[in-house]
């Protein structure tokens, strides 16, 4: 029905296939894996990146461990199913979708089987299971948000939430992509998003990839585009939302959120319902902390500041629900108060 332009993550000849973000714009290079190991590293080193590609990505590299590994028997398998969960679990803690996906392929590895045969095919059809889904999810929640985007439209994201963020389509971007598909003359503003750019590097490098019109700022521009009416929404997305609606996501996010409440914008979060954290609170959530260098230096190149000053990089920072104004998701659109209408969302 729409086009899949750019593929994160695939399953190919029984490897993990993934686009090296780390290189774009200005190469397009794939990887190709069937080692966990390797896979973890390219999710710590953000080759892979985005909460619902990382959950993709950690399942498929149990899949394609279980597939490819020299062992005669399921405790052997299941061992080093187990071996490669918990190495995978600790790549990134803040990302909800990765323990989700984690924790699905840990039931399938944990039921009983008759034979090793029985054992593979059923880790590897829940990976897959758990791939398409991320796909078909994506494009729900394209056409459920594609309803807030009018005609001449223009919209403000932040970071990647695209194609190059899931396995493919995106979850902000999927509703920017299904409102330019059905005819919508529309037009992104997207924040550089400092310090690893992924607004600068990879949203442009999407929209511009399927021609839909985008203008580049700092991410201190955000206020100066909103005091001068240059934005009608936020969309952006999520890596982990909490039952009560605080929303966890790339850094910058709740300067935003504040400024677009300041100037009667609405803010929109779009993601799965995978993204949703319904047992955790506040306090259990773990915000990373990344290299210095990432900060110290652009894209861990080119030194901008004095080598040995002291650095603060959380990946991520929490925009409290009041500055929510609804979280589009696959199964509908969740408004305040939050908790009850995220349970009903779950609950149906």
């Amino acid at each position: 029905m729409y086009p899949l332009i750019v593929k994160a993550v695939e399953w190919v000849n029984g490897r993990v296939r993934w686009l090296n973000t780390n290189l774009l714009p200005h190469h397009e290079v794939y990887e190709e894996s069937d080692n966990y190991e390797r896979i973890a590293e390219a999710i710590e080193n953000m080759e892979i990146r985005g909460a619902p590609a990382i959950g993709v990505a950690a399942a498929l590299a149990v899949a394609t461990t279980i597939l490819n590994a020299n062992k005669k028997n399921i405790s052997e398998l299941r061992s080093i199913a187990l071996k490669a969960i918990e190495r995978l679990s600790k790549t990134r803690p803040t990302a909800y979708n990765l323990f989700w996906a984690l924790e699905r392929i840990k039931r399938a590895v944990l039921q009983h089987y008759i034979d090793t045969e029985g054992f593979k095919r059923a880790v590897i059809e829940e990976a897959l299971k758990i791939y398409r889904e991320d796909i078909e999810t994506n494009i729900k929640i394209g056409e459920v948000g594609e309803r807030f985007i009018e005609d001449g439209d223009t919209i403000l994201t932040h970071c990647n939430a695209g194609a190059l963020a899931t396995a493919a389509f995106g979850t902000a971007l999927a509703v920017i992509r299904v409102a330019w598909y059905k005819g919508k003359r529309i037009k992104v503003i997207a924040t550089e998003t400092r310090p690893v750019l992924q607004g600068a590097r990879l949203t442009v490098w999407e929209l511009k990839k399927e021609g839909i019109p985008v203008a580049l700022i700092t991410d201190n521009m955000v206020g100066y585009v909103m005091y001068k009416g240059l934005v009608n929404k936020v969309i952006v997305g999520a890596d982990r939302i909490l039952l009560d609606g605080h929303v966890i996501n790339k850094i910058g996010t709740y300067t935003i959120a504040i400024a677009a409440k300041k100037h009667n914008i609405p803010f929109y979060v779009a993601a799965p319902t995978s993204t949703i954290d319904i047992r955790s609170t506040l306090n259990d959530v773990k915000i990373e902390e990344r290299s210095p260098d990432e900060v110290r230096r652009i894209l861990n190149r080119v030194l901008i500041t004095v080598e040995d000053v002291e650095v603060l990089n959380p990946a991520f920072d929490i925009t409290p629900p009041d500055l929510v104004t609804a979280i589009i998701t696959e199964k509908g659109i969740v408004t305040p108060p939050y908790v009850e209408n995220i349970r009903k969302i779950f609950s149906s």
